[in-house]
């Protein structure tokens, strides 16, 4: 693969994940965690493609009708990504004592998500090129980010909230499934190129909105006041 290719499609899960890492300012998280969340989030992904095709191999042939859409969006693609990102959170980072403020659910579903983000931006380099790639940075990438927010937001809030914790994570991972069949929907149907647009402007009026979620962690941080 072209070198450039390359560093553009792992490009903006790196800078993602660095600017969520200094986001974290009260209590940074120590590194080893952080890199293999990026690095299994990334591998993630060759389970979820599996499941993906075995889904797609009991659909018809596309073009899709309506109901083959949805079922596509929720089920093939929202359903086994954001599961497969969920399980990893809660093995690789939930029971540790290194998650130990809110913030944290962020912090790691975040860097999950850029992993996978990044591994897909490098199998598109790698079969469409230059074009997809700059799409994807665009489009694909902010919305791994949105849905890592939601999750990662309940997640910190179930972790120190043992009486409603089952309630928070399913809410979590619930939320973020719909927020991502909802967006794959209107980016893969066929009927209007504005409903195309109308799907990547509502990506970013989520991820205007994913950052109240992320002052209100940093807000309540119990480090906060720390010297």
């Amino acid at each position: 693969m072209n070198p450039l290719l390359l560093l553009l499609a792992i490009l903006p899960g790196l800078i993602i994940s660095y600017a969520i890492f200094r986001i974290d300012k009260y209590e940074r998280e120590p590194l080893v965690p952080l890199v293999l969340c990026f690095i299994l989030g990334a591998a993630a992904t060759v389970p979820a493609v599996s499941a993906e095709r075995w889904v797609v191999s009991g659909m018809p042939a596309p073009p899709y009708d309506l109901a083959q859409t949805i079922v596509l969006s929720f089920v093939a693609l929202s359903f086994i990504e954001e599961i497969a990102k969920f399980i990893l959170l809660l093995l690789l980072a939930f029971p540790f004592k290194f998650f130990n403020e809110p913030l944290d659910g962020i912090v790691y579903a975040v860097l999950i998500a850029m992993g996978f983000a990044t591994w897909e931006n490098v199998a598109y380099a790698d079969r469409f090129g230059m074009h997809t790639v700059l799409v994807r940075s665009l489009t694909a990438v902010p919305a791994h980010l949105t849905f890592a927010i939601v999750q990662g937001y309940f997640t910190g809030l179930a972790k120190f909230n043992p009486a409603r914790q089952r309630l928070l994570l399913a809410f979590g991972l619930g939320l973020a499934t719909l927020l991502h069949g909802l967006y794959d929907l209107l980016i893969m149907q066929n009927w209007s190129k504005w409903l195309v647009v109308l799907g990547t402007i509502a990506l970013y009026l989520c991820l205007f909105f994913c950052g109240n979620l992320i002052r209100h962690h940093l807000e309540h941080s119990p480090f906060r006041n720390n010297p």
